[in-house]
C-alpha cells in the first residue's frame, strides 16, 4: 500500500520502520526539514531514533499536502499542539487516518480524534495506542496496542496492517476510551517520575499508579468511555510502561523535577515534546468540567503550572482524608 506518515519524531519513525519491513511504499513529512533531507540521504533518523536503518520505499515531502496526496493511509504522528494545524491542511483526505498522537486540545476538551473530526470530515479515522516506546518496537521486542475506532472495518484495516509476532494488534470499538488512556498516563508517567526523583520506593509508585488509574476511569466514564477500556492495553498497558520506564519522556520529566531541577532547564531540554506537560493542564479542566475528583492529576498541574514544590504536592496526596476503594 501507499502509506503517507506526518511526524518523523521517534514514534512516527518506529512506525515507518515497521511499514516498510512489510513492503509498503511511504512518504514521509516533518516541521524539520533539514533532518528530514538528512533521512533521505541516510535512510537514519539519527536525530529522533539513532541507531536504526529504516530500510528503502520510500520518499520525502516537502509540505503535509505533497505527502498526504500520495497515501491510501495516512498516519498522524505530530505533537498534538501541531495535530489541528497539520489536519487542517488535509481536509480533503478521504482514507484511512490513524492517529497516534496522544493529547487532549485545551482550548475544546477534545481528544485528537475529535479534532480529526473536524478537520478531516471525510477521514475514517482511527486511534492506535498501548505500551508501545519507541525504541523497543524499531528492536522488535514484543509488544501489543489497540486500533480503536466507531468504524469497525476501519480498525480491522489498521491491524492488518500492522499485525506481527512481534506486534499484536488488537481492535476496540471504544476509540474516547482509546485516546483518553493513552493522554492522561503521561501525566500520571510525570507524578512517578517525582516519585523516584524524590527518593521513594516501589510500595509508594505502585500505590500512585494504581489509585491514579482509578482516576483516569472515572473521568474517561465521566467524558463517555467504556470503563473495560482503561484495563486495557491503551490504559494499564501503558500506564505501566510509561510510569516505570527510564525510556519515557514523561518520566524523565518527573524524575528531574523531584530531584530538584527548574521546570524550564527540563523542558529545554530532550523533554520538549513531553506530553504529558500540555495535556495536564487540558486534563484538569476537563475534570473541573464534568466535576470529577482527580487529585493526582490535580498534583501534577499544581507542579507543572503553579510552581508547587513535589515534595509538598506528593505529602498533600497521602494527608488526604480515608474513603472506600473505588
Amino acid at each position: 500500500m501507499k502509506i503517507t506518515v506526518l511526524g518523523m519524531g521517534a514514534w512516527g519513525t518506529a512506525l515507518g520502520k515497521l511499514l516498510l519491513e512489510d513492503g509498503h511504499e511511504l512518504t514521509l513529512w516533518d516541521w524539520d526539514q533539514p533532518n528530514l533531507r538528512r533521512v533521505a540521504e541516510t535512510g537514519r533518523n539519527e536525530k529522533y531514533l539513532p541507531g536504526f536503518a529504516l530500510g528503502s520505499g520510500f520518499q520525502v515531502a516537502n509540505d503535509p499536502e505533497a505527502a498526504a496526496r500520495e497515501g491510501e493511509v495516512m498516519v498522524l504522528a505530530t505533537r498534538s499542539s501541531a495535530l489541528r494545524e497539520v489536519s487542517g491542511r488535509l481536509a480533503r483526505f478521504r482514507g484511512i487516518v490513524v492517529s497516534v498522537t496522544k493529547g487532549i486540545e485545551f482550548e475544546t476538551g477534545l481528544t485528537m480524534s475529535g479534532v480529526l473530526q473536524e478537520t478531516l470530515p471525510a477521514g475514517r479515522v482511527v486511534a492506535l495506542s498501548g505500551p508501545t516506546l519507541a525504541v523497543e518496537v524499531a528492536r522488535g521486542i514484543p509488544t501489543a496496542a489497540v486500533a480503536g475506532s466507531a468504524d469497525a472495518e476501519a480498525a480491522r484495516a489498521v491491524q492488518g496492517l500492522l499485525h506481527r509476532p512481534t506486534f499484536r494488534v488488537y481492535t476496540s470499538p471504544d476509540i474516547l476510551g482509546v485516546e483518553l488512556g493513552g493522554a492522561l498516563k503521561n501525566v500520571i508517567a510525570i507524578a512517578a517520575g517525582v516519585c523516584d526523583g524524590l527518593g521513594f520506593g516501589d510500595n509508594a509508585k505502585a500505590a500512585l499508579v494504581t489509585r491514579a488509574l482509578a482516576e483516569m476511569r472515572r473521568l474517561g466514564v465521566a467524558c463517555g468511555a467504556q470503563p473495560e477500556t482503561f484495563s486495557g492495553l491503551s490504559g494499564l498497558g501503558d500506564l505501566v510502561v510509561t510510569c516505570f520506564s527510564s525510556l519515557s519522556r514523561n518520566h524523565t520529566l518527573g524524575e528531574r523535577l523531584g530531584r530538584g531541577e527548574a521546570l524550564e532547564s527540563i523542558l529545554a531540554g530532550s523533554v520538549a515534546v513531553a506530553e504529558g506537560h500540555p495535556t495536564a493542564r487540558a486534563a484538569r479542566q476537563l475534570a473541573q468540567r464534568h466535576g470529577v475528583p482527580t487529585p493526582v492529576l490535580d498534583e501534577v498541574y499544581a507542579m507543572l503550572y503553579e510552581g508547587k514544590n513535589p515534595q509538598q504536592a506528593l505529602q498533600d496526596l497521602t494527608r488526604r482524608g480515608s474513603k472506600a476503594e473505588d
